[in-house]
């Protein structure tokens, strides 16, 4: 199958280039980036040195495949995506521009009229733990956000059953470096950023909207606050969420609960650990790899429950999340292509 990535020069473009170029299903046809537009893919993305013999081509030069990965800005897709459809049958968008349903929802939070509304409707929510049945039957997928990623997984079992209350839900988003993508800033710069742990966002971040969308059919009111830190990583993402429980909830009915809804689910670890080193989840030894890791803890003094969920923002956050929906989109083994266990020690 011929797939094409438009964008492809960023940090997420350089990841799906990275787990395509070893899918045993898929030919990767063209890569799209302006700025480096003739350019050798490995030019940007070393890592792939002798793997991907691709130049970068402009967007104006794609041809047709039968899948699209798009990773544009925020505002960008939403003003092409009617013209690339004719490219492709299939489209996985990476960026915002489609996980949000409702034009008014995106102009609350983006601050802006969406230039597609006709379209928010048609794509599906790339989240295959959650999602899969109607991911297999779309033409259109929108990924999420990779602290929305993190969040949802953390927070699906016991929201799905009704074991917590709709509000409060606090979540504590520590994220590296890479997520704020390749281009540099005052922020990134080494002085700024080496040794920080900055609260860059403590109120009204954007991803609360896809976790109430998405979550909040199962406890009307559900009302999500995220605070998000930059920490001195580059990659990862750990989301910290603080919930109350319901009367009555106790471990044995949480625990059921997880294990219950991720059996089977290749992508998704429960880590709670007596003993050791790594007794949470922790987002460095989920470098590279789509793992989702949760764990949990009960306060003994109140019914909060702490949710602690670990991913690396540019895998399951990301790229790798985007294959495993087109894996079944297309029919593919959920797995394929993303094999890869991660590393220990980093």
């Amino acid at each position: 199958m011929d797939v094409s990535i438009i964008g492809g020069s960023g940090y997420g473009g350089g990841e799906l280039l990275r787990i395509l170029l070893q899918h045993p299903e898929v030919r990767v046809k063209q890569v799209t980036s302006r700025r480096f537009a003739g350019h050798p893919v490995a030019h940007v993305h070393p890592n792939l040195r002798s793997l991907a013999r691709l130049d970068f081509c402009r967007p104006d030069d794609l041809s047709p495949c039968d899948l699209l990965f798009v990773g544009l800005p925020n505002g960008e897709s939403m003003r092409v995506m009617p013209g690339l459809m004719n490219l492709a049958p299939k489209i996985i968008d990476l960026g915002a521009d489609f996980r949000l349903r409702s034009p008014e929802l995106w102009k609350s939070w983006y601050g802006f009229e969406h230039a597609a509304p006709e379209l928010m409707g048609r794509f599906v929510t790339g989240i295959p733990e959650i999602l899969d049945d109607r991911i297999r039957g779309a033409d259109l997928v929108a990924g999420p956000g990779c602290e929305a990623v993190a969040a949802i997984l953390g927070l699906y079992p016991p929201v799905r059953r009704g074991l917590i209350l709709p509000a409060p839900v606090i979540i504590d988003a520590k994220m590296g470096s890479s997520q704020s993508g390749s281009a540099s800033s005052s922020a990134s710069h080494h002085p700024e950023r080496a040794g920080a742990v900055r609260t860059y966002r403590p109120a009204g971040h954007r991803h609360a909207a896809e976790i109430e969308q998405l979550l909040g059919g199962y406890i009307p009111n559900l009302r999500v606050d995220i605070t998000a830190t930059a920490v001195e990583m580059v990659r990862g993402a750990l989301a910290t969420i603080h919930v109350y429980l319901r009367d009555g909830a106790a471990e044995k009915e949480i625990w059921a609960a997880y294990r219950q809804d991720y059996a089977g689910r290749p992508f998704v670890r429960l880590v709670k650990q007596a003993s050791g080193l790594y007794r949470m989840p922790e987002p460095k030894i989920l470098q590279g790899t789509n793992f989702c890791e949760i764990g949990f803890a009960l306060d003994p003094r109140c019914p909060r429950l702490v949710i602690v969920s670990a991913i690396d923002n540019l895998v399951k956050g990301t790229a790798g999340n985007a294959v495993q929906c087109m894996n079944l989109m297309c029919g593919f083994p959920e797995t394929a292509g993303l094999g890869f266990p991660g590393l220990h020690p980093v």
